[in-house]
C-alpha cells in the first residue's frame, strides 16, 4: 500500500461519485486511479515528471505535461470544468500558491488542498530549542535539500483564503499517519501535522442601485 493512501482514502470520503477530477501533480496517477476505482471518476492529472506520467497513463489516466508554476491551467481547461480540483502536498513546494488557488477556482467547482503544517509543536520547538529547521515524518528532506519554499501553518492559510474570498467548506486536521484525535481538535495549528481542506469561491453579492 501506497504511503499516501490514508490521505488518499480521507480526500475519497468528499468526492462524490461520477465526479470529474483534476489532480496538479498527479505523480504517477495513484489517487487518480483510486478515485476511479472507488468514486467511478474521470479527469486529467497534471504532472511535470515524464517518468511518472508514464506511469499514470499505464494506469488509465489522462496526464497533461506542465508545470504548477507556469500558471496556465486555465488555458487547458474551461471554467467549471471539473467539479474537484485537487493539490496534495504540493502547495509549499509552488512559486504562488496564491495564483494557483485562482486557477484551480477558475476551472473546478471545489478544491481540495493538503499540506504540511509548519505551526506544529515539534517544527516550533526544534526551531526554538536547537535553532533547527524541522526534518520529521511529514517535513522529512534537509533544509538544502528541499522542494519546500513558502512552508506556512493552518492560521496562514486560512488567512489567504479569507484575503482571496475563499470559503472553507470542511476542514479534516490529523498526524502524520493521517489520524484524527481529540488532542488535533482542540488545538488544530499547534498539534496537527497535516490539514485537508476542502474550498470554494464565496458567491458574489450583487449590489442593487437605488432609482
Amino acid at each position: 500500500m501506497s504511503s499516501r493512501q490514508p490521505e488518499f482514502n480521507l480526500i475519497s470520503e468528499w468526492i462524490l461519485p461520477n465526479s470529474r477530477v483534476l489532480d496538479l501533480g498527479c505523480g504517477d496517477g495513484t489517487l487518480l486511479h483510486h478515485l476511479k476505482e472507488t468514486r467511478q471518476t474521470t479527469g486529467y492529472g497534471m504532472e511535470i515528471d515524464p517518468e511518472k506520467n508514464i506511469v499514470a497513463i499505464s494506469r488509465g489516466i489522462n496526464v497533461i505535461q506542465s508545470n504548477l508554476n507556469s500558471n496556465d491551467i486555465c488555458s487547458y481547461f474551461d471554467e467549471d470544468s471539473f467539479d474537484y480540483v485537487i493539490m496534495t502536498q504540493a502547495l509549499q513546494v509552488v512559486s504562488r500558491p496564491d495564483l494557483l488557488i485562482d486557477e484551480m477556482l477558475a476551472v473546478g467547482k471545489e478544491g481540495i488542498i493538503t499540506f504540511p503544517n509548519f505551526g506544529h509543536w515539534r517544527n516550533l520547538s526544534r526551531l526554538f530549542f536547537q535553532g533547527r529547521m524541522p526534518q520529521n515524518a511529514t517535513l522529512p528532506n534537509p533544509w538544502y535539500n528541499t522542494a519546500n519554499i513558502h512552508l506556512c501553518t493552518f492560521s496562514d492559510f486560512e488567512d489567504l483564503c479569507e484575503e482571496k474570498d475563499v470559503a472553507i467548506v470542511e476542514r479534516k486536521v490529523v498526524n502524520s499517519q493521517h489520524q484524527s484525535s481529540l488532542i488535533t481538535h482542540l488545538s488544530p495549528n499547534l498539534l496537527g501535522e497535516v490539514a485537508l481542506y476542502r474550498i470554494k469561491r464565496k458567491p458574489k453579492i450583487e449590489s442593487s442601485s437605488s432609482n
